[in-house]
């Protein structure tokens, strides 16, 4: 122990200060109470690592509190946390919570990994995920065992910077981002063009034309114009490659930072040496080349992210609150966070729905197209539910808030969304650890490539070893498949389909066999008059208002159902209506008694029995209810759930691919039978239990299928969990607790068929991604290792490989429209 200064800030421990703290198991010396307090807070935060891996020591004493543990009580606060932790159990053993976070920094596969690796280490952090695409970060961590500013600060010790996710501080780490890089390439193509005006006369000079003195003087303005580019542009690659290996980890930019590091010694060291071959024009122009593709490649991977950020910036951070509804409807602004369930809010044309309620007065519509895919606007009216982030669209709306903050439908939406993008599939794990050992095969192959062309030319040794470090650097390969599925989610939930699996887009696109529900997926699970027969006097437009209006006080669906079909028309009077429950309505007409209700309740009215032509319609299966007065029938009305429009052309589509589709439903026969006709489904199972269709999903299983289930999410629970690939209808109040791996937001079944098409474009893009990247790689490796390609060809090919992975992932969003 250097008893002298201070461990942790580097200032000298005045006379008589006698302070230490225990660190890596050795007393430290401190110069003050501070330094002692940050130290041990350092320490018993898990932090250790700071000391361990600084590159310096403070320059002040201002600086001695390293960024890593400021803020430590702000990251800490309840209320500080509310609007990226989630809470995930808070009672006996179980306190545990969950972080949405954006990590600055990333600049390949191997940062995610060793991020993952380094924060999964930390005592009480029970799992983390991180998405290359999007840079955000998931983490689980048991708050008795270690605080989110530990963790803050153990991602600060490896040299990132974490931030609590939002919209707004996403957007401006991208723009930051994008300067940065933008600035680098700018640097290093300046350079590179000054440079090449010394290097081309050089190449160009006979025997004999440039005196040495003028080719010493070429090479110093050379090597004056490369430091910039050096220590500037190509600073990331050093400083990414030297975090990898004081980690002893290998990262993708060390066979970079090598080739460039080597070649640019060589260089040096010819120039002061006045002997020897110089490459600055080849290190500047690689570095130029390979900036400006990681720059388009970040530029892409942020487009293809861009539906989760849209979709976290719809909510409004302000509101029009109207505080004593119905008595005072003026309205002030508030705080969006600041609503609660209850308040009432104005909404006014234009303006974007600040929480989820309910329309409690005026008439609009709204475009709800990002949140569910569905282009049309909606009609909102009294006692419609609306949703936050929805655009009003013609008029005022006053509305009650039902749900706020986490418990919209938006908020859930984006967190299953960020919850699939988090998580791995096993073939991106797949393609990482082969990227992770290819990497350490490379530096392998280049030393001995080294070696072999020193013995065959030393002259062209460097330049070779440099080109077979660069050439073969795999970030095609570490691409190929998350770029591939970022674009693909999002491209879906273009389209109305949420993906919120990580393995759902691949899974989806090779299901060999597509099961439906029938009520409320491939039907509306609505009641709806399907058919009215008359029977007596009156035609179908009179007999259907007489039925409505003894169904006017009914809350029944089927009353709703009779008095939705009659909407518009004049409904007669009727006198002393009474209800028979299970029975049906009854009223006085034109001084007869008439009722409305099940089939024998109408025959006990008048005892003739029914026309042989209503006979079928009672076979049908639906809900067939009849109205009848005392002098006999007047019509039969056949109910049911009618078929979403869609529905068909859906079904013919996936049989179209090769799929094979069935229907499982609890319904009877008939009614099975006569959706399955309709829709061109051969395979039927009704009168089924929960226990029955999972059964009958394990007996394909079992065959060797590939089961995608498409079900309403409730009552389908077992069913869903038991296939490969479950999708649910997206009902609002279901959505936020549903365990599918997708979700119909638009609840249009011609959208499944888009995201079909789209998961399946996909396996197609990735599967090329793959073949380019080892393609690439199997072409590229010979090549440079016999010296045909030179370091900034092999910048180019590199660059160029990533760019081509991410700009063919990017078709997908196209398909999608289409």
């Amino acid at each position: 122990m250097d008893s002298d200064h201070c461990y942790h800030c580097g200032q000298p421990v005045p006379t008589g200060v006698d302070l230490v703290v225990s660190i890596d198991e050795q007393p430290q010396a401190m110069c003050c109470g501070g330094c002692q307090a940050v130290a041990q807070a350092i320490v018993g935060n898990g932090l250790a690592d700071y000391y361990r891996h600084r590159d310096a020591l403070p320059s002040s004493p201002r600086e001695a509190l390293p960024a890593i543990v400021e803020g430590l009580q702000l990251y800490d606060h309840a209320n500080f946390q509310k609007s990226f932790v989630r809470v995930l159990g808070d009672r006996g053993e179980c306190s545990e919570r969950e972080a949405a976070l954006i990590l600055e920094g990333i600049s390949c596969s191997a940062c995610i990994w060793l991020n993952e690796q380094h924060l999964s280490r930390l005592a009480g952090v029970t799992s983390v995920d991180i998405n290359y695409a999007t840079r955000r970060a998931r983490v689980r961590w048991d708050e008795r065992r270690i605080k989110l500013s530990g963790i803050l600060a153990a991602i600060a010790a490896i040299g990132y910077r974490a931030y609590p996710y939002d919209a707004a501080k996403s957007e401006e780490l991208a723009r930051k981002e994008r300067r940065s890089a933008l600035w680098r390439v700018f640097v290093a193509g300046f350079g590179m063009m000054q440079v090449m005006m010394y290097a081309v006369p050089v190449y160009l000079a006979g025997a004999g034309e440039m005196t040495p003195e003028v080719e010493q003087l070429m090479r110093w303005a050379s090597l004056a114009l490369t430091l910039p580019v050096i220590f500037y542009s190509a600073a990331p690659f050093f400083g990414n490659a030297w975090r990898d290996l004081r980690l002893r980890r290998v990262g993708m930019d060390v066979p970079v930072a090598l080739g460039i590091g080597a070649a640019f010694a060589a260089s040096v060291w010819a120039t002061l040496t006045a002997g020897g071959e110089v490459y600055f024009d080849s290190v500047t122009m690689f570095v130029f080349f390979l900036l400006s593709g990681r720059f388009l490649e970040m530029t892409a991977r942020q487009r293809a992210v861009s539906v989760t950020e849209a979709l976290a910036r719809l909510m409004p951070v302000v509101a029009a609150r109207v505080p004593a509804y119905p008595a005072n409807r003026d309205a002030v602004q508030v705080m969006a966070a600041d609503l609660r369930p209850g308040d009432v809010v104005l909404v006014r044309p234009g303006e974007t729905i600040p929480a989820d309620g309910q329309v409690i007065e005026g008439q609009s519509s709204a475009d709800e197209s990002l949140l569910t895919g569905e282009s049309a606007p909606v009609s909102k009216r009294p006692g419609a539910s609306v949703t936050g982030g929805a655009i009003n669209i013609e008029s005022p709306l006053l509305v009650e808030v039902t749900a706020v903050g986490e418990g919209t439908r938006l908020s859930a939406i984006v967190r299953l969304m960020e919850r699939a993008a988090a998580e791995k599939p096993r073939i991106v794990e797949l393609a990482d650890r082969i990227a992770s050992r290819f990497i350490v095969t490379l530096l392998f192959l280049a030393a001995a490539v080294a070696v072999a062309w020193w013995f065959i030319d030393p002259g062209r040794a460097l330049w070779i070893t440099v080109s077979v470090l660069v050439v073969t650097c795999p970030c095609a390969l570490s691409l190929a498949t998350p770029v591939a599925l970022t674009v693909a989610s999002g491209a879906m939930a273009r389209v109305g389909l949420l993906v919120t699996r990580s393995h759902a887009v691949e899974t989806l696109a090779r299901a060999s066999h597509f099961v439906f529900d029938k009520t409320g997926t491939l039907t509306s699970g609505r009641m709806q008059l399907l058919e009215l027969l008359p029977l007596g006097t009156l035609d179908q437009t009179a007999s259907l208002a007489l039925a409505a209006a003894l169904e006017q006080a009914s809350e029944h669906p089927i009353g709703a159902a009779l008095r939705a079909a009659a909407a518009g028309e004049h409904l007669p009077t009727v006198h002393s209506p009474s209800n028979e429950p299970g029975c049906g309505v009854a009223a006085v007409h034109g001084g007869r008694q008439v009722r409305l209700g099940r089939p024998d309740h109408a025959l006990a009215l008048h005892g003739k029995p029914l026309p042989e032509s209503a006979q079928a319609l009672l076979a049908s299966g639906d809900t067939v209810v009849a109205l009848a007065d005392e002098a006999g029938w007047i019509a039969l009305m056949r109910l049911g759930d009618a078929l979403r429009p869609e529905a068909a052309g859906m079904v013919a589509a996936l049989r179209a691919h090769g799929r094979q589709v069935a229907l499982l439903t609890g319904d009877g026969e008939p009614a099975a039978r006569r959706v399955a006709r309709a829709l061109g489904i051969d395979e039927v199972q009704a009168n089924a239990s929960p226990q029955a269709k999972q059964d009958y999903v394990r007996r394909l299983q079992a065959s060797g299928a590939v089961v995608a289930m498409v079900g309403d999410g409730v009552n389908d629970a077992p069913v869903l969990a038991q296939a490969q690939v479950s999708v649910a209808m997206g009902g609002g109040s279901q959505l936020a607790r549903t365990q599918a791996d997708l979700i119909l937001l638009s609840e249009n079944l011609d959208h499944l068929r888009r995201g079909f098409l789209v998961a399946r474009s996909s396996l197609y893009v990735l599967r090329q991604n793959l073949l380019w990247s080892f393609a690439y790689n199997l072409v590229a490796l010979p090549l440079a290792m016999t010296g045909f390609i030179t370091p900034w060809m092999a910048g180019v090919g590199m660059s160029g490989s990533s760019l081509l992975v991410v700009a063919n992932s990017l078709r997908l969003q196209k398909i999608a429209g289409s």
